[in-house]
């Protein structure tokens, strides 16, 4: 969320008070220990899968890139910094939604200097993220009509309104009227939008009885241990089973019963007051980064995000919310199970016995990688026998080791520190409070854990670690001497039995390794990829992935301009064979942009991608943005939207149709 100083907005989090031996310190150790990085992951990785010799090399400065094969074939396209984006020769790019189109059948067209909360409700939200594509018909292949499901993270108040004056983002955002505060909410949540590809060309289906909205006021029911706690009621909701909206959904996932997982992440910019800090819960809102002063006006206009007068508002916000894309007036539920924390995304795979096993990251600095596995196993076509599954199951927290292993501690009540004497009563506390309960069990600091991915054609687990610039000198060491993890990396989680028909992906234990670490070869120290690493390969700060049925890694960035001086983008690598970890640019965002949500159809034909806060940063605003895009039209702000990729000509995007 790039504000003026985006270190200071996240050090509104303070999250974690006293982190133990974080991922950076266990990498430098294992990597010394090994030698190189080479030596390590094949060490790691021996045996448990084909094409391993070509793990990723340390580039380092006189380096000289090899040619190296990849069975990526497109031209590889030139970093940048630009108004407009750029994609690689021989594909096209086409905007499918931007905010304020009209998705509802009885929706206005946007007028951006005649806005409106009911007008918001019903039209494309703000900032989109999340994306997965549903097929039409439901349980079909097809690649050519189906669903978009989209979340709308937040609100950029100097690019979205008119007249807001001078100064930060931040002071801007202040200066927010009820009425547009009202506006804002609107534009938040999610939405549900009928898309179809006739010939070339996607578009969207406005009138379509699947489209919907779900927003910061939609009715959404609580479930799981933490329904009905009394840390969880209000004097609107007095049995604390409903809640009003969802909000900052950033990334997400989706069910093999096939519904959504749309995920809660920095809900405490919401929330204000002075009970932030003489209040019984201040202790816990400081772990959450819940302050004094919230970064959105909202506080000033509603009373609920007021602490002062609803103290237990903030504990129903920050969770898993689950809803059937196919049905509009399905409830929405949030599974507390699942725990609470600053969720980027919740991806699924299944495990031998039938169990479902969901990853997911809290994106702060120096937090922590979770996983949940249900109780009962997944029942195909049996939409009764699946319908709570998420409420029934164990949550865990990971504990990464020097050498190589990786163990998946159980965060439950009675067990091990979460007793009754250090405030855990119930199941319900060990969710609400999951990062305190981490911390007592000694999970591994985290640099920002974000989207975390199954790679379902080798078994192995993604998690893009986007950076960690606080990370000290004393913690860093010659194997990865980066005191300030400025570009991120990546790190790859091999269950037992990856590689096989049989991924255990509810075991105790894994083994992990480095699949890269980004930064410009020879200039950023510790910088980790394929030797064939061209020079607009590189990336920094990476944020979401996806896979092709190729099993090849797509990698989003989050912050690249600000980090290395280039524009987020889109890279893609094989995770396997000669080419593994030898990544190559194939979509570069608008300036201020952030490229989200990577998702392709199910024959790899289209590839949809989320570009929100176009323009946005320091001394743009409404009136004056950095850009225009997507619509470069006098007078009309930019716009977050959602495009479709495609090969000139059709075909699979990025080439290679064996």
């Amino acid at each position: 969320m790039p504000i003026d100083d985006p270190e200071a907005l996240e050090d509104l989090g303070r999250s974690n008070p006293a982190p133990g031996t974080p991922i950076g310190a266990l990498i430098a150790a294992r990597l010394s220990r090994r030698g190189t990085l080479l030596a390590g992951a094949a060490a790691l990785l021996a045996g448990t899968a084909q094409g391993n010799a070509a793990a990723p090399v340390a580039h380092s400065s006189g380096n000289s890139p090899e040619a190296g094969p990849s069975t990526l074939t497109f031209p590889e396209l030139r970093h940048q910094l630009a108004q407009g984006d750029a994609v690689a020769e021989g594909h096209r790019i086409q905007v499918v939604l931007r905010w304020g189109d009209p998705i509802l059948a009885d929706a206005p067209d946007f007028d951006p200097r005649r806005q409106s909360a009911e007008a918001q409700a019903r039209q494309f939200g703000y900032n989109n993220d999340y994306l997965d594509f549903f097929p039409l018909p439901r349980g079909s292949r097809a690649s050519d009509h189906g669903l978009l499901v989209v979340n709308h993270e937040y609100t950029g108040a100097a690019q979205m309104f008119p007249a807001l004056g001078e100064g930060s983002d931040g002071a801007r955002r202040q200066r927010v009227s009820a009425e547009q505060a009202r506006i804002e909410m609107a534009a938040h949540g999610g939405s549900v939008v009928e898309v179809r590809r006739e010939g070339a060309d996607w578009s969207y289906v406005k009138d379509s009885r699947y489209n919907r909205r779900i927003t910061a006021t939609t009715p959404i029911r609580l479930s799981g241990p933490a329904a009905g706690h009394a840390r969880m009621r209000t004097s609107a909701d007095p049995a604390g089973r409903q809640v009003l909206g969802m909000l900052n959904n950033c990334a997400g996932g989706n069910t093999p019963w096939g519904t959504v997982l749309t995920c809660e992440e920095n809900t405490n910019y919401y929330f204000g007051g002075a009970a932030a800090e003489t209040g019984p819960q201040a202790a816990h809102y400081k772990r959450y980064g819940i302050g004094r002063e919230a970064v959105y006006s909202w506080p000033r206009h509603e009373a609920r995000f007021d602490l002062d007068r609803e103290p237990n508002e903030p504990n129903r916000f920050g969770w898993v919310v689950e809803f059937d894309p196919y049905d509009p007036q399905s409830v929405p539920v949030k599974r507390t199970a699942l725990g609470r924390l600053k969720h980027e995304g919740c991806t699924h795979a299944l495990c031998p016995d039938g169990r479902v096993a969901f990853y997911m990251g809290d994106d702060e600095r120096f937090e922590y990688l979770y996983k949940f596995v249900t109780s009962r196993p997944f029942v195909p076509d049996d939409a009764a026998a699946n319908r709570d599954l998420l409420d029934d199951g164990v949550l865990h927290v990971a504990q990464f080791a020097a050498d190589g292993t990786l163990r998946w501690l159980r965060l439950v009540q009675g067990e091990g520190k979460l007793t009754p004497e250090n405030g855990f009563h119930s199941q319900a506390d060990v969710v609400i409070e999951a990062r305190r309960a981490a911390d007592l069990l000694g999970a591994t600091p985290m640099d920002r854990p974000e989207d975390v991915e199954t790679n379902r054609a080798n078994g192995r687990v993604y998690v893009m670690l986007t950076n960690n610039t606080r990370r000290t000198a004393e913690q860093a060491a010659p194997a990865n001497p980066r005191p300030r993890n400025t570009h991120g990396h990546v790190v790859e989680i091999i269950p037992p039995g990856a590689g096989t028909a049989a991924v255990d992906h509810a075991a105790a234990e894994a083994h992990w390794g480095i699949f890269l670490a980004a930064g410009k070869p020879g200039v950023d120290p510790g910088t980790q990829y394929h030797r064939a690493t061209s020079q607009e390969g590189w990336l920094s700060c990476p944020d979401n992935c996806a896979f092709d049925s190729k099993g090849r890694i797509w990698i989003a960035t989050d912050g690249a301009d600000d980090a290395a001086g280039i524009a987020d983008g889109l890279y893609a690598a094989d995770t396997a064979g000669a080419g593994r970890a030898l990544t190559r640019c194939f979509y570069q965002a608008p300036v201020g942009a952030e490229v989200c949500g990577p998702c392709f159809t199910p024959d790899d034909t289209t590839l949809f991608l989320s570009i929100q806060h176009p323009g946005e940063g320091a001394g743009s605003s409404f009136e004056q943005p950095s850009t225009r895009w997507p619509d470069f039209v006098e007078g009309m702000p930019p716009r977050p939207s959602v495009i479709a990729i495609t090969r000139i000509g059709g075909g699979r995007v990025g080439g290679s149709e064996t």
